[in-house]
């Protein structure tokens, strides 16, 4: 499904659509054509990634960049939990709204975007369920009202996009917005949001370090038991991981023993990564949380193709590590003082350096949405657009699998 023509044809990109609870509830994925002038195949587009989003399973919202890929998705149909963006310039012209309402009458969820230069036919307006707001445009941002301004009204709901930040994500909701779209992150590692969130780690997120170091240094398994006994419920979620289909493997694996048993040491820091980039209880960091799982899974893919197992795991946890910094508020020169890592990932970390640094410049790249910068980094590792495309939907279904 991910051996599809379009995936050279395309780059990709991806964003989480966050709730008023913070949590992540859909998977934005814009996609890039490469060359404009190519045709490009809807339903190769659609097979591809119902591999990551089947029919019925999770959602993801489609910013598709290419006006005529676009318009043959739109005919094609999309399943219903394949949300679709449509610019304001295609929701106004007469020769999409037959789709238009036949998509809204089947059921899926139609997004408005961008401000439309004529008025929407009356009746295409109403098959749209929301209007997409990039932040630093909307004209309620910031003018210390709780209501529009004189003449500004909306008659559907609106997603916020653009949120780089905590602070933005607040002000958003507080606008009334029903979703925001982007990575708020900006002000977690210092600045207001920070402020006052360094009390020190918390008891759980002490076990799992603690852990870290203990598989390190090979220690007895009876060591790492009486440490992991300390918190139930880490070694109900590390058990879960492991026993996810993502993992693989063909058997239940029933204790920490188990685990140990069947991994071994080294394979086993990788999923004491996973669970410390995902242990905390501060909702804000939802978002984040969702990326370090999506970056450590996309790194070891980018990396399949060597057949050093040791990097694949490096990689991994290096990308699952790159957001401690926003998880513990603390910069990665102090934090990695606490924390054992090989060098290749402290310099990658520390100083955007090493071996990884180019893959972690390119995961970057991939979640800003940024086709230039995407292009760059690819070309820096010498990445196809196949190979690239090919390990996002990859790590993305990976990432589902994890629950």
């Amino acid at each position: 499904m991910f051996d599809v023509a379009i995936l050279g044809q395309v780059a990709l990109g991806y964003s989480p659509f966050i709730d008023r609870q913070r949590n992540v509830t859909a998977t934005r994925l814009t996609v890039f054509a490469l060359r404009p002038d190519e045709p490009l195949d809807a339903g190769q587009f659609l097979l591809a990634i119902g591999g990551v989003w089947p029919a019925g399973g999770a959602r993801v919202s489609l910013n598709i960049t290419s006006e005529s890929l676009l318009h043959d998705l739109l005919q094609a149909g999309p399943t219903t939990n394949v949300m679709v963006e449509v610019p304001a310039f295609m929701a106004a012209e007469p020769a999409n709204a037959e789709a238009i309402r036949r998509l809204h009458a089947d059921g899926s969820v139609l997004l408005i975007k961008g401000r439309p230069l004529a008025e929407l036919p009356r009746e295409v307006l109403p098959c749209f369920q929301y209007s997409i707001i990039d932040f630093h445009d909307d004209r309620r941002v910031g003018d210390g009202r709780s209501v529009p301004p004189a003449g500004v009204t909306r008659s559907i709901g609106h997603v916020q996009a653009g949120v780089r930040s905590i602070a933005a994500l607040d002000e958003s909701f507080r606008r009334g917005a029903a979703a925001a779209l982007g990575w708020p992150l900006d002000d977690l590692v210092s600045g207001p949001a920070a402020a006052g969130r360094r009390p020190g780690v918390h008891t759980d997120l002490q076990v799992i370090i603690e852990l870290i170091h203990r598989v390190d240094r090979e220690e007895p398994i009876e060591r790492l038991e009486q440490t992991l006994k300390r918190d139930p419920t880490l070694a109900f979620k590390l058990l879960r991981y492991i026993n996810s289909p993502a993992f693989g493997f063909q058997v239940e694996i029933g204790s920490f023993r188990h685990a140990i048993m069947m991994l071994g040491y080294q394979r086993l820091k990788r999923w004491l990564a996973l669970l410390l980039a995902t242990a905390s209880k501060d909702a804000n960091l939802q978002p984040a949380m969702f990326a370090a799982v999506r970056r450590g899974l996309l790194m070891e893919e980018l990396a399949r193709a060597t057949s050093d197992e040791s990097m694949r795991n490096e990689v991994f946890i290096c990308g699952v590590f790159s957001l401690l910094d926003h998880l513990f508020h603390e910069p990665f020169k102090d934090l990695l003082k606490t924390i054992p890592v090989p060098e290749r990932i402290h310099a990658a970390l520390v100083d955007g350096e090493g071996p990884y640094g180019p893959y972690l410049e390119l995961v970057r790249a991939i979640e800003a949405e940024s086709l230039f910068d995407i292009t760059a980094a690819s070309e820096r590792l010498m990445f196809s657009p196949t190979e690239i495309n090919r390990a996002v939907l990859t790590a993305l279904a990976s990432a589902a699998q994890l629950g």
